[in-house]
């Protein structure tokens, strides 16, 4: 796929559900440790979580599990019973759950300051949004593609209506790469640190602590990512 056309559709795909995980909301108690989600990028179901943790500026220990994927997918079936995504752990309460929707409602509850958006809680909105955005992506973030497993998790500063950031996590999710995805979002908490370290405000920005790599752009974290674990 050319840049254009890879960079009209992520933009096509942002536009089908702004502004939802664009902007920090009301947040409540902090999670001291990262949650765990199982999950992989088109999914419209995952789609909606991520959604939720940009929005309660939450950061997560992403496992990504394409389809054909030989490392999470078949350690998720092993641990809940079934592949089925998105799959939440949560180790600061010890939940563990399916389901995108209960998934949404624990994270609002558990995090938040109210009631989850109703882009996230509404009738036919929730589903047929996320749904529409993965329609402009069809084949990306869906299909395992062979790589090499990295002895570290990556990092990588995002949030999820970026358009931008949406082209990295595809290609970590179709690589299976693990990483711990930092959210940024407007208004978030977290935006100075990052700033402090990273020298500027954009995303995203990729961490690799097994080569002690850091920089930005989409398209050269893109190609590095295919230089350093596709097979």
């Amino acid at each position: 796929m050319s840049r254009l056309l890879d960079l009209g559709t992520s933009f096509a795909a942002t536009l089908a559900r702004f502004p939802s995980g664009g902007w920090v909301g009301a947040t409540g108690r902090r999670a001291e440790q990262p949650l765990v989600l199982y999950e992989f990028e088109s999914c419209p179901f995952c789609r909606k979580v991520r959604e939720a943790l940009s929005i309660l500026d939450l950061d997560a220990s992403i496992l990504p599990c394409p389809k054909g994927g030989p490392r999470f997918r078949p350690e998720l079936r092993e641990r809940g019973g079934k592949a089925q995504f998105p799959y939440l752990i949560d180790p600061n309460t010890g939940k563990e759950m399916y389901e995108s929707d209960a998934i949404v409602h624990y994270l609002f509850e558990t995090y938040g300051a109210g009631a989850a958006p109703l882009q996230l809680r509404a009738p036919i909105v929730k589903d047929l949004g996320p749904q529409l955005a993965s329609f402009w992506r069809p084949l990306r973030g869906v299909r395992h593609r062979a790589s090499r497993a990295p002895e570290q998790p990556l990092e990588l500063y995002s949030y999820e209506l970026s358009p931008y950031s949406r082209l990295v996590r595809e290609a970590l999710c179709e690589l299976e790469l693990p990483y711990l995805l930092h959210n940024v979002a407007r208004g978030s908490a977290n935006r100075e640190a990052f700033v402090a370290r990273a020298g500027r405000m954009m995303v995203p920005y990729l961490v690799d602590p097994n080569t002690n790599t850091e920089m930005f752009e989409s398209a050269d974290i893109v190609a590095y990512l295919d230089a350093s674990y596709a097979l």
